[in-house]
């Protein structure tokens, strides 16, 4: 189903929240992850809408109305009650600029839709339909993804004035609201790759890092909900009316307050940690380097001594050899004198034998 009637005019990128419909007070994310936040104008109801898609399921599907509020409780989070919907939805922004920004659009089309409103009040008043009278009450179906063009009751609302907000160019992040084939696929493509370079990056990341980072969204969501907790403890402090709920409340609130800075607490103990971790592996890095170098001047130095000793060994064995013919060389002279000293022996005899017989 195609839904060429509503178009972006305004898209912007936050993680969304929703409130625990248990508990309501603490916060439940809906995605794991920024996805693309949109307002939608839809010329056929004169409706405005946000609109939020992770992946094919619709996380926020808001109608405004006059009587809603956008409340920013910290510096990059805000929030708004959707009293159709049953709900309170929160973003999580990236910088304050991004959150001011959905913040004065909230307030443009809100305005917006009271004008339209407005005129639709003037028009059933002229026109005294009970059809159209209806036509523009509060009811709206529940939450689901087939909702997100609104019910026939909605499309009996009539056209805007020209005193509207005329509508804006998308921008490049603004929602693809559409399923045609072509765009399915472009988007898969397109999903496709961001998961192999979203892969590719992730094997590079050391663990200890991804795990600092981490911790330190956790700090910050952590860190946002202690701010909206305070003010809300401020807040309830003000209404002297019910000065026995909002005792309670504080109560419970300033536990939870204990509790998240507990947390941090802990988390702040365990970022130390991983820091000095990160530290000494910083060091035992450096060690091994210095190492690593030494063994190369080692092995340096151990390829000189073998040259050398290469060099000695041949002289050596050169020694050894001129040794070996000097001894032969003295053994023949040896010889030689041997005979050279019995020959004078003889001629000694003989001299002698020669005196005796004159």
């Amino acid at each position: 189903m195609q839904y060429a009637r509503e178009q972006p005019i305004f898209s912007t990128r936050a993680h969304v929240f929703q409130i625990d419909p248990n508990t309501k007070k603490n916060w439940v994310p809906t995605s794991k992850h920024a996805v693309t936040v949109s307002y939608f104008y839809d010329s056929t109801r004169n409706v405005y809408r946000i609109i939020s898609l992770d992946g094919s399921k619709a996380i926020i599907n808001s109608t405004i109305t006059p009587n809603m509020t956008f409340t920013k409780t910290s510096q990059k989070f805000g929030q708004w009650a959707d009293s159709r919907a049953n709900t309170v939805y929160g973003l999580g922004f990236s910088s304050e600029h991004h959150l001011s920004k959905f913040a004065e659009k909230f307030q443009e089309f809100k305005e917006a839709a009271r004008l339209a409103k407005e005129k639709s009040q003037e028009k059933m008043e002229l026109t005294s339909t009970p059809s159209q009278e209806s036509a523009g009450g509060d009811i709206q179906s529940p939450l689901t993804p087939e909702s997100i063009n609104g019910t026939d009751d909605e499309r009996a609302t009539p056209e805007v004035t020209q005193n509207s907000e005329p509508r804006a160019e998308p921008t490049q992040n603004a929602l693809p609201f559409t399923h045609s084939s072509t765009i399915s696929k472009h988007w898969e493509a397109e999903l496709a790759t961001l998961k192999g370079n979203n892969a590719k990056l992730t094997a590079a990341l050391l663990e200890s890092t991804a795990n600092v980072k981490q911790w330190k969204q956790q700090l910050a969501a952590y860190q946002e909900e202690a701010e909206r907790l305070h003010k809300r403890v401020t807040e309830l402090e003000c209404v002297s009316s019910q000065a026995n709920a909002v005792h309670t409340h504080k109560t419970e609130l300033n536990q939870t307050i204990q509790e998240l800075e507990s947390t941090l607490k802990k988390k702040e103990e365990e970022i130390e940690r991983l820091k000095q971790e990160i530290d000494n592996a910083r060091e035992l890095q450096a060690q091994r380097d210095s190492l690593t170098q030494k063994l190369q001047e080692v092995e340096i130095r151990n390829k000189d001594l073998e040259g050398q000793l290469s060099d000695l060994e041949q002289r050596l064995e050169k020694s050894q050899n001129e040794q070996e013919a000097f001894r032969n060389n003295l053994k023949t002279l040896l010889e030689i004198l041997d005979g050279k000293i019995f020959e004078l022996t003889e001629l000694r005899d003989n001299l002698a034998k020669l005196i005796e017989c004159s």
